[in-house]
């Protein structure tokens, strides 16, 4: 609650040994309480309340531009010179990413990474909210800021020490001077906020613009890539629509890649031949979502281990993550063998594009010889039986808690029943007071196994000869008391002591040594020195078990570390195998197909679908009408007009999100798809007012239309809907052409323009490169009408809104007469009309209308 909900940091204070001279300092104390971590929102590695199936991000911003402003207190407009340097990490997973950018784009850059904590330099804490909201975007996140010690060796060598590998000469020189001083700002905070804790961290990813689609925050909102744009819900999205991933990493990899689609032909055809081998191949497929499925969260798994956070349980799972991949492997290498034996036979080496080679890359990448013989060591020392009864002891002593606060709240409120808790804690507290009723010594779980090591099972040997001992001495006492009920026992208050359920006194005290420490009408509890002198024996015994279990568990541990890397880049191609098997499985169920990526500036798409639309409308038993697009070349722009409801946005909606799809690596939802190379996709489909900022619906709409008119390249693909809808139709108009003047002649975009302003059609004729398209609506003799999704050539002048209106309840009166105003105002012109309307009385609820 106070890190993810209130955006609160927490302090962690635990008790330490002191040194010879701290206890001098202290006053002889053994013991001092330090603050060793201090748990921010970006900064969590293991709490439970993590969101798996996303990253956990702390992003760190540098800017010259910004600093310089704040010491000048001349905040001026951004541009694309003010260089900012980005930087952000997963302490969860380990990963590490830096990139380039500029003040223009870093609030789109924000949005696509999506952290839950922004780092910033202590000189900017005093930046005016509302200009660093208007820089940096809104958000779901913290704001933290940090002082980075100028004494602080300032360059990309000193992140060695907290990377898995030291980065070339080569890699320092990559990182510009703002990813840098991010990057060491960044590291700088981890440090300062885990104190004690050592984390080790990928070698750190570069990105930049040029090799990744540009997705900016308006298009991520718009588009509904990751939540939805009315409730902010993940159904409904596109990553709800394409992701049918079985791992955990392996959803977080997809949500990555859809907001950052790769700019690479070779990478993304990569990605999609593995789609395509798996597609072709269901019984391939199908046996590597059955292994995936039961694997554990490697990424974080080795995470907790490196800052000493796994227990056993970990380690199994990591084990038999391990065995996983193994058998995948062996799944993968085993495939390829067959299918190079079919195609020798088949004499198809002539045919290049049947090899597959990219299985080969996948295998070559993966290193299992360590792991595997960590994982059986993993396997051959961890007692799986004891861990298990050690689960349950600690299942028991939690519930017997639980009963105990219930019983104070019962008697706090006896008139208050407490339901579900009450049932669990009753049985917990039956199991609890018959295990106490027997000798459960000999039976303690243990969780490693005897062989574990030799000084484990020469332990063990001795603790068996001294429980052998304990049986001869209750075996003997029972004789000399003749009494069968009598057992040893240990307690918290007694110590160890003899207990006998016997009325008779005269026997105990014939015992030489004994003295009664307890009786009653039918007990009787006595020490016996014999007794005493074996139980501490016994619990020397196990406390040797005990220690050699934690050497046994900190060696494999150990092990684990040293196998880091290779486990980090065997758990990355699960991941992708996940996200290819997802991909696969979406286009067999919905009917995608692979799309055809080529350097050229032109989208010709057949039969295409928007993707959670169609999924939606089969959900519900009904069909999507699908449509064909080819925009680029001599019809760089599509002007498109027709109906309200008739499907113009969801038409503009479906063709960005092929290009996301297809440039991301997955299948698409059409007949058939080739797509020159997209490097932004911009998306102006709907705004809302933003008061906080002062900022009208219509301002909106003009700031984010006027970004797609300075950003857009040749490259790009832009939808813009209703442009100039927020304002009076002459200046709406006006508005419309401008943008479609400027998309023609300066940014040379495939763009897709829908728009209710039917003059722009004649006002553009004279574009050579703008075609018209346009839907409608069929009308029956009978009056009834239904609409036409299916695109066609032509302008269609009728926007149908009254019959929208009266879908949507609107009184018959009030319909009435927008019709009558409707035949004064006749068809559109650029020109103001004057209006009048007779003056009527308008039915009062209840009464007939028309």
């Amino acid at each position: 609650m106070l890190v993810q909900d209130l955006n609160k940091q927490v302090a962690i204070s635990d008790e330490v040994r002191n040194t010879g001279s701290d206890k001098t300092k202290s006053g002889g104390l053994l013991f001092d309480r330090k603050v060793t971590r201090i748990v921010t929102a970006g900064t969590l590695i293991d709490e439970n309340f993590m969101d798996p199936y996303e990253n956990n991000f702390l992003l760190a911003v540098h800017s010259e531009t910004l600093l310089a402003d704040v010491s000048s207190s001349n905040l001026r407009p951004l541009a694309k010179t003010d260089k900012v340097g980005l930087s952000w990490v997963d302490l969860s997973s380990g990963v590490f990413y830096t990139q380039p950018t500029n003040l223009v784009s870093l609030s789109s850059q924000v949005a696509r990474i999506r952290p839950r904590e922004i780092l910033l330099d202590s000189s900017l804490e005093h930046l005016d909210p509302t200009q660093f909201a208007k820089t940096i975007g809104e958000g779901s996140y913290t704001v933290t800021h940090h002082h980075l010690p100028i004494a602080a060796e300032l360059s990309a060598s000193s992140w060695s020490t907290m990377l898995e590998k030291p980065l070339s000469e080569k890699q320092y020189a990559m990182f510009t001077h703002e990813e840098v001083m991010a990057g060491s700002l960044l590291l700088d905070y981890v440090k300062n906020k885990l104190r004690d804790t050592h984390v080790v961290l990928q070698t750190p990813v570069r990105q930049t613009e040029e090799e990744i689609m540009s997705i900016d925050k308006q298009s991520l909102r718009g588009l509904e890539v990751r939540s939805t744009l009315r409730d902010g819900l993940h159904q409904g999205s596109l990553l709800h629509a394409v992701r049918d991933t079985v791992t955990k990493g392996g959803s977080r990899l997809l949500s990555q890649r859809l907001v950052s689609p790769s700019m690479s032909l070779s990478i993304i055809n990569n990605r999609l031949d593995l789609v395509t081998e798996l597609l072709s191949n269901e019984q391939l497929r199908e046996g590597l979502v059955m292994l995936l499925r039961q694997t554990f969260d490697t990424a974080r798994l080795l995470q907790k281990f490196y800052v000493g956070r796994g227990d056993a349980d970990d380690l199994l799972g990591l084990s038999k993550t391990i065995n996983i991949m193994d058998s995948v492997s062996g799944i993968l290498r085993d495939h390829v063998l067959s299918h190079e034996d079919r195609t020798l036979k088949d004499d198809a080496r002539k045919d290049p594009s049947r090899g597959l080679t990219f299985l080969w890359d996948i295998l070559g990448r993966m290193d299992l010889q360590d792991p595997v013989r960590l994982a059986d060591r993993v396997t051959e020392a961890i007692d799986q039986e004891g861990l298990n009864q050690q689960h349950l002891i600690e299942e028991i002593e939690a519930a017997e808690v639980i009963g105990l606060a219930e019983q104070v709240i019962e008697d706090e409120t006896p008139n208050e029943k407490l339901r579900g808790i009450g049932k669990r804690s009753s049985k917990s507290r039956e199991v609890s007071a018959a295990s106490r009723d027997d000798d459960s010594q000999s039976s303690e779980p243990w969780i490693m196994r005897r062989n574990a090591s030799l000084t484990l099972e020469m332990a063990h040997a001795d603790l068996d000869s001294l429980f052998r001992e304990k049986a001869e001495l209750v075996s003997r006492l029972c004789d000399q008391l003749g009494a069968k009920s009598l057992t040893l026992r240990w307690t918290p208050q007694l110590g160890h002591h003899c207990h006998l359920k016997s009325k008779s006194s005269r026997t105990v005290e014939s015992l030489q040594g004994a003295r009664t420490v307890g009786s009653t009408r039918s007990t009787r509890s006595f020490y016996l020195s014999d007794w005493t002198h074996l139980g501490n024996k016994i619990n020397d015994a196990k406390m040797r078990i005990r220690t050699e279990e934690q050497r046994v568990f900190t060696s494999l541990r150990t092990q684990v570390i040293e196998n880091l890397v290779r486990l980090r880049r065997n758990a990355a191609v699960l991941d992708e195998l996940d996200v290819a098997c997802s991909s696969a499985n979406i286009a067999s169920r919905h009917n995608h197909v692979r799309p055809i990526l080529h350097t050229g500036k032109t989208h010709k798409i057949v039969g295409g679908r928007h993707p959670t639309v169609d999924v939606g409308l089969k959900e519900s038993g009904r069909h999507f009408i699908a449509n064909d697009c080819f925009v680029g070349g001599e019809e760089q722009i599509l002007l498109i007009t027709g109906p309200n409801m008739a499907g113009k946005s969801t038409f503009l909606r479906q063709n960005a999100l092929i290009s996301i799809l297809a440039q991301t690596g997955c299948f698409v939802p059409a007949d058939y798809a080739e797509i020159g190379l997209v490097d932004k996709v911009f998306s102006r489909v709907g705004s809302a007012d933003n008061l906080y900022q002062d900022q009208s619906t219509f301002m909106v709409e003009m700031l984010e239309t006027a970004e797609i008119l300075k950003q857009a390249t040749p490259r790009s693909f832009v939808i813009m809907d209703e442009v100039g809808r927020g304002t009076t139709p002459e200046d709406g108009i006006a508005v419309g052409y401008a943008c479609l003047h400027h998309l023609h002649n300066v940014n040379k975009c495939r763009t897709l323009f829908a728009t209710h302003f039917h003059a722009l059609a004649d006002m553009t004729r004279g574009f050579d490169n703008l075609a018209c398209y346009c839907t409608d609506v069929a009308e029956e003799s009978d009056g009834s009408w239904t609409y036409v999704h299916r695109l066609r050539k032509g302008v269609n002048r009728e926007s149908h809104a009254l019959k929208v209106a009266r879908l949507a309840g609107m009184p018959a009166a009030a319909i009435a007469i927008a019709s009558e105003v409707l035949q004064f105002v006749g068809p559109q012109t650029t020109q103001p009309s004057s209006i009048v309307v007779e003056a009527r009385r308008t039915p009062a609820a209840g009464e007939a209308g028309g």
